[in-house]
């Protein structure tokens, strides 16, 4: 059973801070047959105590920093008797099995995730990811149900938080930051989420107003913690999407422990069922594994490795898209001849290297290394015919395109190819000046080198004529006067570029925890320093700095509600990175300018309780003003930049969050976002952002059988109102806002734990097993269209771009089986 993290704080700002000297125990205590037991007396040896209810549910509080004996007696089952010994603020979930005669001391699951932090994140259970899976599994479909954060594709790892893009989030790994794959254009080429759900510990996410200690980036922190194994222990899950194994071990002497996993991933199932048909080979897999060895109490070293293989290889046939309205239903048929061969190579590897000088001083020193190698090929000749749809029902034709609007061609090329090699190099360190204060500080060098070739072009052909771009010299008054002019292609990018990035990354930041009257505060002041030189070859050397000031002040009043309030702001920079010096015809501009903006959070959060089980409000009101905002274009998830730094821009919203047990002994939470952001190209006035998603609703709820608690569900529910839907090539965006439509999607689980962890079984197969689980998923469970960009196909006859949607995945079954040995 899954406890209720009852700290979650919500993302942004800084930590929920757990402000009492306590720490909390609960869970569900079943009999041998798996059935609640009530009326078990629990007792503590400092003199708490509790009762478990008609669901076999407990929950008390234990003083904290001590060791605590705990007695569970019942009439007619044996005594348990376990010792805890917990941090300040942290809970833990115990579910033990009473037997009727014999005594015992049942596995303890100790859980962190409800925690309270000093580092201002929202804290997400490791078992929570390994449960809760989707169309694609990972961290990222557990993102999607929190505030702030929108995701409108599923078969993509990449999501947007409080009005930014998908390149404005850091990724963290044991402090160790990673990197994606850069030409990546659509989801269906997306291959598995760096972090590997099996290896995890902990989750820490933020959405904005995070602390110095962060990089520069200007919209949230995802912060992994790998584990280090304490024993023997293997994972497996097998679908039909694919499988993953894992396994972890230590020594004898307990100096050397490590952790390895290996992923495959094959997205046929899914990809299949869209409307695009065709053959498609789209093969993902993934090797990582975290090492450490304990050279002395003080020398810690760990290894951080990472391989990725992914290809996508797609020969598409045809493609049908009905559109328009009931009056007036248009389709789009196509028929392809052609094919796209995609290839991603990633190899990472970081050593980390922790000397704890003595109780208040650690010193660490960490480098590290991505290498990626990137092809996207393709060839694509596409006929289409535009037109008006049968819709006489009975009629043998019903659905076929009878009349065409437009008849044309269109043939895509692409020969693009990417070297990226990154190197790190940086010190951290941390010094407790008392219990309540604490200092951290960094210095890192990264040195990028890419080498990238750029040729893409697209030619378009509509009832026999060329159509070339809008900004063309030469008129082509056809059929009334021959064209002379050479034939031009409508969009011919060609860019050959080797670029080299330095970069110096220092910050220092100081947090403290202490009193104030009779209230408890916390606050937390740092700065961050950045600087950066751009050059290579053919382009002239510029170097830039900038200065990111970021504080964060939490106060819990001295009142009888449990009440947290908190405030956080700062300057936030965000120094190109290579996609975005890259301008839109594929030409590096080294001047480009690193992306301000000025963050101030509010936040509030409010513990109470319902049905006597603890609840948590999450209330938090956010506000970012931009300059130099580098505009950008989204297709499906490519970005494209104008790298001008031509903008300024805004955004602001208001996000809730209520998290709790709406069903004793599990987790579930229901979010609210709503947010507004635009932008103003050259003082031309406000438009909206791509990313403008004004509403966001999000749950995930759990739940059991109260007689069978085996059987488990969970439900994952993501409403998102729809964002603009793009505008054509050298199209004016400020002439094109129409949105995407809303968009919809439930997936539901439903799992049977064969074996549980925290019974006996007599059976021989059974014993084999620490835990094995049967599961049965749908995907978007009740079939919603949705899109994620739109197709522009031109009427020669009328001269009208019609916005043809491309919708997403249907219905989608899948079948589960996860064991750990």
């Amino acid at each position: 059973m899954k406890r209720l993290q009852l700290t979650l704080l919500l993302s942004l700002l800084f930590s929920a801070l757990s402000f009492s000297q306590t720490a909390i125990v609960r869970g569900v205590i079943l009999d041998e047959t798996n059935t609640p037991i009530e009326g078990v007396n629990i007792k503590a040896s400092t003199g708490e105590g509790a009762a478990t209810n008609t669901n076999g549910f407990y929950e008390f509080r234990i003083p904290s920093g001590i060791e605590v004996t705990v007695e569970f007696t019942h009439i007619g089952h044996s005594r348990i008797v376990q010792k805890f010994q917990l941090k300040n603020g942290q809970e833990l979930e115990f579910n033990p099995v009473m037997k009727v005669d014999v005594e015992q001391i049942p596995e303890v699951v100790i859980s962190t995730n409800t925690r309270q932090n000093d580092d201002g994140v929202v804290n997400i259970d490791p078992k929570t990811l390994r449960t809760i899976k989707g169309a694609q599994p990972g961290i990222e479909n557990i993102l999607k149900t929190l505030p702030g954060v929108n995701i409108s594709n599923e078969l993509s790892t990449q999501y947007s938080v409080r009005g930014g893009n998908f390149d404005e989030n850091l990724v963290y790994v044991n402090e160790i930051e990673v990197y994606r794959p850069f030409l990546i254009r659509s989801g269906n080429q997306e291959g598995l989420s760096f972090v590997n759900t099996d290896l995890v510990s902990n989750v820490d996410f933020s959405a904005g107003g995070f602390q110095a200690k962060y990089g520069d980036k200007l919209s949230s922190v995802l912060d992994i913690t790998y584990r280090n194994p304490v024993a023997f222990g293997m994972r497996a899950d097998l679908s039909l999407l694919g499988g993953s194994v894992a396994a972890e071990a230590v020594s004898k002497d307990g100096k050397f422990s490590g952790i390895a996993g290996v992923r495959y991933r094959d997205n046929s199932l899914i990809l299949n069922s869209l409307e695009t048909e065709g053959n498609v080979e789209p093969v993902f897999a993934d090797a990582q594994t975290y090492l450490t060895y304990r050279f002395s109490d003080k020398f810690h070293l760990n290894f951080l490795g990472n391989i990725s293989l992914n290809q996508y290889n797609f020969q598409p046939e045809n493609r049908q898209t009905n559109f328009g309205t009931l009056q007036e239903p248009v389709a789009l048929l196509v028929f392809y001849d052609g094919n796209e061969e995609d290839e991603y190579q990633t190899y990472f590897g970081a050593l980390k290297a922790n000397y704890f000088v003595n109780d208040n001083l650690t010193l660490k020193f960490i480098g590290s290394a991505y290498h990626t190698l990137e092809q996207e090929y393709f060839d694509i000749f596409a006929q289409y015919r535009l037109g008006e749809v049968n819709t006489n029902i009975g009629d043998e034709n019903l659905g076929e395109v009878e009349f065409s609007e437009g008849i044309g061609s269109q043939l895509t090329h692409a020969r693009n190819d990417l070297d990226a090699f990154i190197v790190n190099a940086e010190h951290r360190g941390d010094y407790k000046i008392d219990e309540e204060s604490t200092v951290e500080w960094s210095v890192k060098y990264t040195h990028e080198d890419i080498r990238d070739r750029l040729v893409e072009y697209e030619i378009i052909d509509s009832a026999g004529f060329s159509i070339r771009p809008p900004n063309f010299s030469i008129p082509n008054l056809q059929p009334y006067q021959p064209y002379e002019g050479p034939l031009t292609a409508f969009e011919d990018i060609r860019a050959l570029n080797r670029v080299q990035i330095d970069r110096m990354q220092a910050f220092a930041q100081y947090s403290k925890r202490t009193e104030w009257g009779n209230n408890e505060v916390f606050y937390n002041a740092g700065v961050r320093l950045h600087n950066w030189t751009v050059g290579g070859e053919n382009l002239e050397s510029n170097t830039q700095t900038v200065v990111s000031p970021r504080a964060q002040f939490a106060i819990k009043p001295d009142w009888d509600k449990d009440m947290l309030f908190r405030v956080a702001g700062g300057l936030y920079y965000q120094p190109p990175f290579y996609r975005e010096l890259r301008d839109s015809s594929g030409v590096v501009q080294p001047n480009v300018k690193a992306q301000k903006s000025f963050h101030v959070v509010l936040g509030n959060e409010y513990s109470f309780k319902i049905w006597d089980r603890p609840f948590k409000l999450v209330t938090e009101a956010y506000y970012k003003g931009l300059s130099n905002v580098n505009t950008y274009t989204l297709e499906n998830v490519r970005v494209r930049y104008s790298a001008d730094n031509n903008a300024k821009a805004y955004a602001y919203g208001l996000d809730m969050r209520l998290n709790g047990e709406f069903v004793p002994g599990t987790e579930s939470w229901f979010s609210f976002g709503y947010l507004k952001t635009e932008e103003n190209i050259d003082n031309r006035g406000y438009i909206a952002r791509p990313t403008d998603q004004r509403l966001k609703f999000g749950a995930l709820f759990q739940d059991y059988v109260p007689n069978m608690p085996d059987l488990k569900m969970y439900l994952n529910l993501v409403y998102n109102t729809g964002v603009p839907g793009g505008s054509p090539s050298y199209a004016d965006p400020y002439d094109f806002q129409v949105r995407l439509r809303d968009y919809r999607r439930a997936d539901l689980g439903i799992s049977l734990q064969l074996v549980n962890p925290a019974k006996t079984y007599n059976t021989k197969w059974k014993k084999k097993f620490r835990e094995l689980s049967l599961g049965f998923e749908i995907y978007n469970m009740f079939n919603n269209q949705n899109s994620i960009t739109n197709t522009w196909v031109r009427d020669v006859y009328t001269k009208r771009q019609f916005a043809i949607p491309n919708y997403l995945t249907p219905r989608v079954f899948n079948l589960r089986l996860s064991a750990r040995f």
